[in-house]
């Protein structure tokens, strides 16, 4: 007989994680999957192996950012600019959600994980909308962590479609262009409701931003790693968070740790 495998959600990483502060812990942490067909190349095996492995990882992640108290954690899962991926692997994209909370929706539930969605619902196929409104509906009056998937998401459509928002209603009479604030533009955003990535994390070795919150992120921290997204786990979450404590976030100003100014 197979025994059962215990919950991901209390599995331990055997990786002993680095040193880092219970205080100044990130509120929301923002990361840019990467290297999934890269991983599975170094592997020789098909893409669709390193996808599927991704999915573990984004689990594990998922455990770790519950643990150290992280409230916000959004999941770069699939850009406007992926659907020029052969077919084949889109298609295999797209079913990803669908397996994913099949398996692990309940226990999120049980966890009170808040799931959400941005992105662009258009072009979606019907199986992958209703698999994450499903998710978002029944996990809608949980008040732990926010698991936000970015699926179909690009920054830039993003801000064109809130500035033509915006157009339409000062062509109705009902906005003037002079009220017009960075809060209304806020509000106007996918990502409305929550709050500024603290910590934007890009795996694989590339250094690029790739279309992903660009409005949100004027004063996120940025953390680079180049561990493939597959191999991503706790241990390399704890180094971005310890990496994040040690900076000084000044916001254009010249405070120090200490609160005193740098003259």
């Amino acid at each position: 007989m197979i025994k059962r495998v215990r919950s991901w959600w209390t599995r331990e990483d055997k990786i002993q994680p680095p040193e880092r502060s219970i205080d100044n812990v990130p509120e929301h942490v923002a990361i840019i999957m990467d290297g999934n067909g890269r991983w599975a190349k170094r592997q020789g095996l098909p893409r669709f192996i390193g996808h599927q492995s991704g999915m573990k990882a984004v689990k594990r992640t998922t455990i770790a950012a519950d643990k150290l108290g992280i409230k916000y954690l959004t999941m770069y899962a699939f850009s406007t600019e992926n659907w020029k991926r052969p077919k084949d692997e889109v298609d295999f994209l797209m079913r990803l959600p669908q397996e994913f909370l099949a398996k692990e929706l309940d226990e999120l539930i049980e966890k009170n994980v808040q799931v959400r969605m941005m992105g662009d619902r258009k072009g979606l196929p019907s199986y992958t909308i209703s698999a994450m409104e499903e998710a978002v509906r029944r996990t809608a009056d949980n008040d732990g962590l926010v698991l936000n998937f970015a699926l179909n998401y690009g920054s830039r459509k993003e801000i064109t479609d809130c500035m033509r928002e915006l157009g339409r209603e000062i062509d109705a009479g009902t906005l003037k262009p002079e009220d017009i604030t960075p809060e209304m533009l806020d509000q106007h955003m996918l990502s409305s409701g929550l709050p500024d990535p603290d910590l934007i994390i890009r795996t694989s070795g590339e250094m690029r931003i790739s279309n992903f919150m660009l409005w949100q992120m004027a004063y996120s921290e940025m953390w680079f790693t180049d561990v493939y997204w597959p191999d991503f786990n706790e241990h390399y979450l704890y180094e971005a968070v310890a990496e994040y404590q040690r900076r000084t976030r000044r916001y254009g100003g010249l405070t120090q740790p200490d609160g005193g100014e740098n003259r």
